[in-house]
Formats: C-alpha cells, structure tokens, sequence
C-alpha cells in the first residue's frame, strides 16, 4: 500500500520502497549505528548490508496513512545500545515525518548484532 495524501491540486502517492531508502540513509548517520542487518530466517544468520542495499533492513507498512516502521541494525562495540535507539528513533521519526508529510505511528528496532568500529 502506497502513502497518499490529498491536495488542492490532486493526490500523491510515495512509494515506501522511497520511505525505506529515505529512512536508510537517515538510520545510517545516526551515532552508534554500524549499518543496517539483513536476517536470514532459515539459517539464522545476520549479514551487514552494503549502501546499495539497505532497504533490505527496513520494513515500511502504511495502516491508515500513518508509517509503522521496522529496523533491523548493527550497533557498535561499546555504545549505550537505548541511547543509540533513541536517537535513532528522534532522528528518524522527524526526518521521516517532515520528508513524506506522513505520520509515523510506530517504530521498531531490532539490534541484530554488535560489530567493533576501528
């Protein structure tokens, strides 16, 4: 399902494969976030994400135009991991909001693993 809103000159519709590269990008430069994971259910395994691919570590659902969105991350060694949730989630949440003009209801993050920064 696509975000829509109305305006006086028509609708809009974005994508949320555009949310979830915005939100990427936005997740990516917050302090503490080594990079987004991608999670192989089967065999369980957790795969840092290249930037051409971050969009696999992000889930966007959109329920009653209002953006329920899910991170899958890596967290650096030695970082306070609900600091680093915090700012993420305030970063994003404003960023998002302001970018698509959509509200964001939910945001959930899944720290998927922990990798040392040199």
């Amino acid at each position: 399902m696509k975000g829509s809103m109305n305006t006086h000159m028509g609708n809009i519709y974005i994508d949320p494969e555009v949310i979830a590269q915005y939100a990427g990008s936005v997740a990516v430069e917050c302090f503490g976030i080594v990079g987004m994971a991608s999670v192989n259910v089967k065999d369980g395994l957790v795969k840092l994400l290249m930037k051409e691919s971050i969009t696999h570590g992000i889930s966007v659902n959109i329920v009653n135009n209002k953006l329920i969105l899910d991170f899958h991350v890596i967290v650096a060694y030695g970082v306070s991991i609900i600091t680093v949730c915090d700012n993420l989630i305030n970063n994003v949440k404003y960023k998002v909001e302001s970018f698509t003009g959509l509200e964001i209801e939910k945001i959930n993050i899944f720290v998927e693993g922990v990798r040392v920064i040199d």
